[in-house]
């Protein structure tokens, strides 16, 4: 048996020849497999490729019957290329036939080789397709052998994904990498969006393969790797307080990755076979993936996704490519894929190229997908894969009705989809043609129909919807979207512009509500929390922090000079908050008055129904303020004690079961009762049966998204109130009910004809 002569590095010498040379891709698929069964003294060397029907053909062999390519073809799983398949893992075997998976194919005259070896295509984790070496004597390949074949098999995967291999697809038969995939997720704002996939956090693609001198590429490696590792120890630094828990767990492991000698030993390694730094890191990231990518462990799938993001920081250092570069190129009709993102990163791509947001994580109350949704982008989040399996440029529907994602549709698919688009159109066009009509019931009873907003980039749709006014202005997202506390000024700014664009409709500001999930990464909190939702968070912080809401209600105050300011409190426990708020406010004016500032010429002051300990206290609240607010996401959450951001218990209870009604008709009583205005701008008021269920609860003022007004309206149109209370007051009060509450209310707007 002859040793192996030539290492990685002479392969891949000849493997760029090849590639610089024109010739039709099969001859150049040929003239590889010859070529590695040459430099690794193989008698066999076989390329399989993966189809879109989850079949392994052959495309090119040397040593096997060449009348078998493109006629031999395995399933995933099926003999030893169909399980290296699989697995995405090599195998290295001395008697291949004595292995459980051996597959006789007689076709190929394979049954005379003993020693086999096969590694898988892999480009970002995927596998697509299998390289396999084979010989007739007995032998257990060498690990620089094994080197050379997964480093060849990368060059290859990429020719794949650049799709010089199409053309020799048979008709109606087409690559893995092009296959339709659908995803299941959850819906985060209603809408369809058809379009072009834009990777958030881009894999770098990398068209510069092979080194001309490793030195040199080892020094750029080094570079690159001290550039990041600053970066992160800054991040760290700037961020030690305010990003305590989760988020300073993640830029530690990304500190732990950035300094593990065992990684840059193999990134240095992979140089020294023949391929560039930015080569390196794309093959030991994907070599990566594919080993951890069947693991069920979700920690360790978590840590997988911080070397991902931490590889491609790596790349960007390495090719000098940043965010703004991929979205001075974004298509016209972009569909923005992520794991995660904030609000700002959103904000950042032009709002008219935007189809579609589809987000591995996220919740509904993320703060992205509330800036998402006020810019009407339909949203589908916890769809698990969409970054590994999306390639930038590549067909994708986002359907925000049924929460699912098609990826690469087919045609019929695609076509049925643009079909459903034309007719939201048709049916956006009779919600335009709503907008300047009064929000009245069928039987003449008047609903306040509000928007919510928190950013300049709202207040277009306050027009545009023919909302009422805004409802609740979120402040705080000026603070989320800024790398800096905002200065009193621009708040101001802000606040004086809110106004002006609201032409005299009422606004109402609800005071910075940070904290808990909320995190701003300038501002630091000291204590870790184990429950930051239940922790230091909304109105328990800014009066801990009087400075800060002092300087709100200051900007706020020159803001309305001359006209209305609503200010409400967030997350009010108990009406001694109230009381000190009250304070600070009187405070601020008193001094606006010594230096002769212009005044609001009526100031209201309010508290949203958030905690539950305000619902034993509601005729004493009534009478502490001028109106509440119900904030029906936080309310609910804390009723049934469900944490929304946690998918295993998020969807478990249900919104209008009788025991959350009777709790929302509580609220709305005791305001009527004591005379004060009662509104509810939560995730409730947006959809037309959770509207429909309010009206009849005795609220006459709801504030949700921009988008919802439309479908609210063409709702309550149609609604007959009294008969509605009436059905409320037979089945609230009822002790138990074997059909759900959901389930009687479809039947009731059934029976009446009500669209929802």
């Amino acid at each position: 048996m002859r040793e192996t002569a030539v290492g990685p590095r002479v392969l891949l010498k000849r493997l760029r020849e090849l590639m610089q040379e024109p010739l039709e891709p099969q001859d150049r698929l040929d003239r590889i497999v010859r070529d590695i069964a040459a430099n690794m003294v193989a008698e066999v060397c076989s390329l399989y490729v993966l189809r879109a029907d989850s079949v392994l053909e052959l495309y090119a062999t040397e040593g096997l019957n060449p009348g078998a390519v493109h006629l031999v073809q395995l399933r995933l799983g099926q003999g030893l290329v169909g399980t290296i398949a699989a697995s995405a893992r090599p195998l290295n075997l001395s008697n291949a036939q004595e292995h459980p998976a051996f597959a006789y194919l007689p076709e190929t005259g394979e049954e005379i080789y003993s020693s086999f070896l096969g590694v898988p295509l892999l480009r970002a984790g995927r596998t697509l397709g299998v390289l396999v070496v084979q010989n007739k004597t007995m032998r257990t390949y060498r690990d620089d052998e094994v080197e050379a074949l997964e480093t060849t098999a990368m060059v290859i995967a990429e020719m794949i994904a650049t799709g010089d291999l199409a053309r020799l697809s048979r008709p109606g038969l087409e690559l893995d990498l092009k296959r339709p995939v659908s995803f299941g997720g959850v819906s985060f704002n209603d809408g369809m969006g058809l379009g072009h996939v834009v990777l958030h956090e881009p894999r770098v693609v990398v068209t510069n393969l092979f080194n001309e001198d490793s030195d040199e590429e080892i020094r750029r490696l080094e570079t690159a790797l001290g550039s990041l590792r600053l970066s992160i120890d800054d991040m760290l630094e700037r961020r030690d307080v305010a990003f305590e828990g989760e988020h300073r767990e993640v830029l530690e492991a990304y500190r732990m990755f950035a300094n593990d000698r065992g990684w840059v030993r193999r990134l240095e390694e992979a140089i020294r076979n023949g391929l560039t730094a930015e080569a390196a890191v794309e093959k030991v990231q994907s070599d990566m993936r594919a080993r951890m990518i069947h693991m069920t462990d979700p920690y360790l799938r978590e840590r997988m996704s911080d070397f991902d993001d931490l590889a491609n920081r790596l790349l960007r250092q390495l090719m000098g490519a940043g965010p703004e570069d991929i979205a001075a190129a974004l298509p016209k009709d972009a569909i923005i894929v992520a794991r995660s993102m904030g609000a700002a990163e959103l904000l950042d791509y032009p709002r008219e190229k935007l189809r579609g947001l589809v987000l591995e994580d996220g919740a509904a109350t993320s703060h992205v997908v509330i800036v998402a949704r006020a810019t009407g982008i339909p949203v589908v989040g916890q769809v698990k894969g969409a970054v590994s399996m999306a390639e930038n440029g590549d067909a994708i529907i986002v359907d925000g009705e049924e929460g699912s994602v098609h990826l690469r549709p087919q045609s019929d698919l695609e076509s049925a989809y643009a079909e459903k688009v034309r007719f939201r159109a048709r049916r956006q066009e009779l919600y335009r043609e709503l907008r300047n009509k009064p929000s009245v019931t069928r039987d003449g009873v008047l609903i306040d129909l509000l928007m919510n907003a928190g950013l300049m980039v709202d207040l277009p749709q306050l027009a545009e919807s023919g909302a009422a006014g805004i409802g609740l202005f979120r402040t705080e997202l000026q603070f989320m979207v800024a790398s800096t506390f905002p200065r009193a000024e621009s708040q101001e700014q802000l606040y004086r512009d809110v106004l002006d664009a609201a032409r005299g409709k009422p606004v109402t500001f609800r005071t910075i509500d940070i904290g808990g999930d909320k995190v701003l990464p300038y501002f630091k909190n000291n204590t870790p929390e184990e429950n930051p939702a239940l922790g230091w968070r909304a109105i328990r912080l800014t009066l801990d922090r009087p400075g800060l809401l002092r300087t709100q209600i200051r900007a706020l105050l020159k803001a309305a000079g001359g006209r209305e300011l609503k200010l409400m409190l967030p997350m009010v426990t108990e009406l001694g908050e109230i009381a000190q708020a009250r304070e600070i406010i009187d405070r601020e004016v008193r001094h606006l008055s010594r230096f002769a500032h212009l005044l609001p010429n009526s100031l209201k002051l309010g508290a949203m129904i958030e905690v539950p300990s305000l619902l034993f206290q509601l005729d004493e609240l009534m009478k502490a303020v001028d109106f509440v607010s119900v904030g029906s996401n936080d309310l609910f959450q804390f009723v049934m004690a469900v944490d929304r951001g946690n998918t295993l218990v998020a969807d478990r209870f249900d919104p209008l079961s009788v025991p959350f009604l009777r709790v929302l008709k509580t609220i709305a009583d005791a305001g009527r009762r004591n005379h004060t205005p009662v509104t509810l701008c939560g995730e409730l008021a947006g959809k037309p049966i959770s509207a429909m269920v309010l009206i009849g609860l005795g609220f006459r003022s709801i504030s949700m998204s921009p988008a919802s007004i439309g479908p609210v309206k063409a709702m309550l149109t149609e609604l007959p109130v009294a008969e509605l209370e009436a059905f409320f007051a037979d089945n609230l009060s009822a002790t138990a009910n074997d059909i759900p509450m959901r389930a009687l209310l479809h039947a009731f707007a059934d029976d009446h004809s009500i669209p929802l």
